[in-house]
């Protein structure tokens, strides 16, 4: 196997449902994802894929669905609330929106998704919450 990474800065505001401390309140954080493409082979040029490859489809989709906005869990006793001040900003998801789901989520759904096609996979997502606080999903 052989990897490719390349990583994406994103602002994105959550809560976490049911956390213990200051995390179950509205909160934000400048996100560091990291993307780890993986091939059996590389391409005629030498590549897993070219860097730009993952830029337009993974780092765009970030751009496009998380940036700015305010992940919020479909089972949160606040989404109705929310929606009613917010509702152009929330992105709703399926899962509690703890950097461990964000990242299982990358690998699960959306690499899949967006990787389609073009014969690599995504293989791991590492989320940065802080520079001193991540969690990582691999397949």
């Amino acid at each position: 196997m052989i990897i490719a990474e390349r990583y994406h800065d994103i602002s994105c505001g959550h809560r976490v449902v049911g956390h213990e401390g200051k995390c179950r309140f509205l909160h934000g954080h400048n996100y560091r994802i990291h993307f780890t493409i993986a091939s059996t082979a590389l391409d005629e040029i030498g590549r897993v894929i070219d860097f730009s490859v993952i830029k337009s489809q993974l780092c765009m989709w970030l751009e496009d669905n998380f940036d700015h906005k305010f992940l919020i869990w479909e089972k949160d006793e606040l989404l109705e609330q929310l929606k009613l001040v917010a509702s152009e900003s929330l992105v709703i998801v399926p899962f509690n929106p703890t950097a461990e789901n964000i990242a299982q989520y990358m690998v699960e759904k959306i690499g899949p998704q967006q990787l389609e096609g073009l014969g690599v996979e995504l293989v791991s997502c590492k989320v940065e919450e802080t520079a001193k606080c991540s969690a990582s999903f691999s397949r």
